[in-house]
Protein backbone atom coordinates (compact mmCIF):
# COMPACT_ATOMS: atom_id res chain seq x y z
CA UNK A 1 0.00 0.00 0.00
CA UNK A 2 1.78 3.59 -0.97
CA UNK A 3 -0.72 5.75 1.06
CA UNK A 4 0.92 7.96 3.84
CA UNK A 5 0.47 6.08 7.11
CA UNK A 6 0.36 7.37 10.75
CA UNK A 7 1.52 5.08 13.30
CA UNK A 8 0.04 5.27 16.68
CA UNK A 9 1.95 4.48 19.92
CA UNK A 10 0.92 1.08 21.15
CA UNK A 11 1.25 -0.26 17.11
CA UNK A 12 5.20 0.22 17.81
CA UNK A 13 5.32 -0.81 21.48
CA UNK A 14 3.91 -4.39 20.49
CA UNK A 15 6.20 -4.73 17.65
CA UNK A 16 8.53 -4.94 20.58
CA UNK A 17 6.52 -6.98 23.65
CA UNK A 18 7.47 -10.06 23.56
CA UNK A 19 4.49 -10.60 26.04
CA UNK A 20 2.33 -10.35 23.78
CA UNK A 21 3.49 -12.64 20.49
CA UNK A 22 0.13 -12.68 18.44
CA UNK A 23 -0.20 -8.66 18.89
CA UNK A 24 4.19 -8.90 18.02
CA UNK A 25 3.79 -10.48 14.86
CA UNK A 26 0.91 -8.25 13.52
CA UNK A 27 2.72 -5.08 14.43
CA UNK A 28 5.82 -6.21 12.89
CA UNK A 29 3.74 -7.48 9.69
CA UNK A 30 2.01 -4.20 9.69
CA UNK A 31 5.08 -2.21 10.05
CA UNK A 32 7.31 -4.22 7.67
CA UNK A 33 4.57 -2.91 4.94
CA UNK A 34 5.24 0.48 5.81
CA UNK A 35 9.12 0.82 5.89
CA UNK A 36 8.79 -1.36 2.28
CA UNK A 37 6.55 1.69 1.30
CA UNK A 38 8.33 3.80 2.61
CA UNK A 39 4.77 5.25 3.53
CA UNK A 40 5.17 5.30 7.94
CA UNK A 41 4.59 8.90 9.77
CA UNK A 42 4.74 9.53 13.58
CA UNK A 43 4.42 12.88 15.56
CA UNK A 44 6.79 14.36 18.37
CA UNK A 45 4.06 12.84 20.28
CA UNK A 46 4.10 9.45 19.23
CA UNK A 47 7.92 8.97 19.85
CA UNK A 48 7.71 10.38 23.45
CA UNK A 49 5.23 8.52 24.55
CA UNK A 50 7.35 5.17 22.84
CA UNK A 51 10.20 5.88 24.78
CA UNK A 52 8.52 6.40 28.14
CA UNK A 53 6.53 3.05 27.14
CA UNK A 54 9.52 1.45 26.09
CA UNK A 55 11.86 1.96 28.95
CA UNK A 56 8.94 1.29 31.67
CA UNK A 57 6.65 -1.10 30.32
CA UNK A 58 9.00 -2.92 28.19
CA UNK A 59 11.68 -2.30 30.44
CA UNK A 60 14.31 -1.66 28.06
CA UNK A 61 16.99 0.53 28.84
CA UNK A 62 17.48 3.77 27.56
CA UNK A 63 19.97 3.05 24.75
CA UNK A 64 18.30 0.10 23.46
CA UNK A 65 14.90 2.64 23.48
CA UNK A 66 16.54 5.52 22.08
CA UNK A 67 18.38 3.53 19.65
CA UNK A 68 14.70 1.87 18.24
CA UNK A 69 13.00 5.48 18.42
CA UNK A 70 15.99 6.89 15.96
CA UNK A 71 15.28 4.46 13.42
CA UNK A 72 11.06 5.11 13.72
CA UNK A 73 12.33 8.95 13.53
CA UNK A 74 13.48 8.23 10.01
CA UNK A 75 10.10 8.55 9.12
CA UNK A 76 7.94 11.83 8.38
CA UNK A 77 7.53 13.61 11.17
CA UNK A 78 3.85 15.88 11.74
CA UNK A 79 5.12 18.89 13.37
CA UNK A 80 2.40 20.32 16.29
CA UNK A 81 1.71 23.54 16.21
CA UNK A 82 -0.23 25.78 19.04
CA UNK A 83 -3.52 25.86 16.17
CA UNK A 84 -2.91 21.80 15.91
CA UNK A 85 -3.38 21.65 19.39
CA UNK A 86 -7.05 24.20 19.71
CA UNK A 87 -8.08 22.37 16.31
CA UNK A 88 -7.74 18.99 18.40
CA UNK A 89 -9.77 20.25 21.38
CA UNK A 90 -12.41 20.80 19.05
CA UNK A 91 -12.30 17.46 17.16
CA UNK A 92 -12.42 16.30 21.04
CA UNK A 93 -15.97 17.80 21.27
CA UNK A 94 -16.92 17.39 17.72
CA UNK A 95 -16.10 13.66 17.47
CA UNK A 96 -15.96 12.79 21.22
CA UNK A 97 -13.23 11.47 21.13
CA UNK A 98 -10.42 11.81 23.56
CA UNK A 99 -7.78 14.82 23.30
CA UNK A 100 -4.69 12.88 22.93
CA UNK A 101 -6.41 10.86 20.00
CA UNK A 102 -8.13 13.85 18.77
CA UNK A 103 -4.27 15.29 18.42
CA UNK A 104 -2.92 12.59 16.53
CA UNK A 105 -6.21 12.39 14.31
CA UNK A 106 -5.38 16.30 13.83
CA UNK A 107 -1.53 15.35 13.42
CA UNK A 108 -2.04 12.69 11.00
CA UNK A 109 -4.46 14.73 9.08
CA UNK A 110 -1.31 17.51 8.67
CA UNK A 111 1.22 15.07 7.61
CA UNK A 112 -1.31 14.54 4.57
CA UNK A 113 -1.49 10.74 5.88
CA UNK A 114 -4.75 8.73 4.88
CA UNK A 115 -4.50 6.20 7.55
CA UNK A 116 -4.10 5.79 11.36
CA UNK A 117 -3.18 2.54 12.37
CA UNK A 118 -4.18 2.19 16.52
CA UNK A 119 -6.01 -0.20 18.49
CA UNK A 120 -7.64 3.11 20.63
CA UNK A 121 -9.85 4.62 18.60
CA UNK A 122 -12.96 2.78 16.10
CA UNK A 123 -11.42 1.28 13.25
CA UNK A 124 -13.23 2.19 9.85
CA UNK A 125 -13.98 5.64 11.16
CA UNK A 126 -12.82 8.27 8.73
CA UNK A 127 -11.77 11.84 10.58
CA UNK A 128 -10.64 14.67 8.80
CA UNK A 129 -10.23 12.55 5.90
CA UNK A 130 -7.99 10.22 7.68
CA UNK A 131 -9.74 6.36 8.36
CA UNK A 132 -8.88 4.67 11.70
CA UNK A 133 -7.95 0.81 10.94
CA UNK A 134 -6.83 -1.57 13.66
CA UNK A 135 -4.02 -4.29 12.54
CA UNK A 136 -5.03 -6.55 15.08
CA UNK A 137 -8.72 -7.05 14.60
CA UNK A 138 -9.34 -10.54 11.89
CA UNK A 139 -10.96 -8.39 9.38
CA UNK A 140 -10.94 -4.19 9.22
CA UNK A 141 -14.13 -2.75 9.48
CA UNK A 142 -15.30 -1.36 6.26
Amino acid sequence: MSVKTFIDTKILIYAHDLDEPRKRSLANAALREIWESNTGVVSLQILQEFYVHATRKLRLGRGAAREIMERYAEWATAVVEPRDVLAATRLEEDARINFWDALIVVAAAKSGAKRILTEDMNPGQRLLGVRIENPFLASPAE
